[in-house]
């Protein structure tokens, strides 16, 4: 199944990796194991994380029930966690968990602190029928959650070093000193290159891809600006490949403002809710953008030298929209 932003065909990931069998024993804490770094997690966090994280955290699925486990217990006790060892970032992870975290609390309210959505829960209890949010405003989630856009990008990279017979292989296949240090320095300089959209309107200018155009637009008008850089960004352990990834509010048009007697008022742009239903289209259903990115660039030798290298790049974007 594809999904089409204006014209532009992004393949559509289609596998659910949780599976929840709702019976009265499911776990309610999980241990994780993230590359020696352990979280305990509640299970309501990890429903709510985006779909296309969960199927790296969980690429053959996760049963939330506890008739998978041992129990020494019987089964007694609610704060059982069972430990999974997860091949994720734990840093990545972190940051995911921090920021919906941080945007549950500002839209939803903390004990001390009342959040966004109590202040517009007019728009969905008085919402009139022939209001641009469509003949039901109640049925509008962008009212109700609070949107999450979520874009993940997956670089691998592969260097053609200068003909000079100094960075190669042996007869066996395996790299010498040399040509680890054009991989080592060629990931180095993709790492600090954090911009989201270079690589992509490079493409656009290249190509003249009106569609790719359409995406980055649409993106930006959704919540990212052009010069925004990858919320996190490192290099995957003993792989050319760097993983990146970037959360931003979706822009849905609400604007709350507080007068001088301290009075909050909701007001709504209703061309930008109508943009940001368009965003729907990837709600639990995350969808993949594929192509190569090709430059060269200048690599200092050990000795100091200046040698250029052919630098190709295999890059997997991510798209999907998360409601919390």
């Amino acid at each position: 199944m594809a999904a089409h932003i204006n014209n532009s065909p992004i393949t559509q990931v289609s596998q659910t990796p949780v599976q929840t069998n709702l019976q009265p024993n499911l776990l309610t804490r999980l241990l994780l194991d993230l590359r020696g770094k352990r979280f305990s997690v509640d299970r309501e966090t990890i429903m709510n994380l985006p779909e296309s994280v969960l199927l790296c955290l969980f690429p053959n699925g996760l049963v939330l029930s506890r008739q998978s486990a041992a129990l020494s217990d019987g089964g007694d006790n609610d704060d059982y966690e069972e430990l999974y060892a997860v091949d994720f970032d734990p840093d990545c992870f972190s940051y995911v968990l921090t920021f919906f975290r941080n945007a549950s609390e500002a839209f939803y309210g903390t004990p001390s602190s009342p959040g966004l959505f109590a202040a517009q829960q007019h728009l969905v209890e008085g919402g009139s029928p022939t209001s641009d949010f469509g003949p039901s405003p109640s049925q509008n989630p962008l009212l109700t959650k609070q949107a999450i856009i979520v874009l993940r990008e997956e670089l691998e990279y592969f260097s053609i070093p200068p003909k000079d017979g100094k960075a190669a292989t042996n007869t066996n296949g395996i790299a010498n000193d040399e040509l680890l240090d054009v991989k080592r320095q060629s990931g180095e300089y993709l790492l600090h290159k954090r911009n989201i959209f270079t690589a992509l309107q490079r493409n656009v200018s290249k190509e003249n891809n009106v569609a790719e155009q359409h995406l980055i637009d649409m993106l930006c008008m959704s919540g990212f600006n052009r010069d925004d850089e990858w919320g996190y960004r490192a290099m995957e352990p003993s792989r050319c490949c760097i993983s990146s990834i970037a959360l931003v509010h979706l822009k849905t048009g609400i604007t709350h403002t507080t007068n001088a007697n301290a009075e909050k008022h909701v007001t709504v742009d209703y061309a930008q809710m109508g943009t940001a239903q368009k965003l729907l289209l990837f709600w639990r259903k995350p969808a993949r953008k594929c192509w190569w990115d090709g430059i060269e660039v200048s690599l200092a030798e050990p000795n100091g030298t200046e040698r250029i290298v052919k630098l190709w790049s295999r890059r997997v974007w991510t798209l999907e929209l998360s409601l919390v």
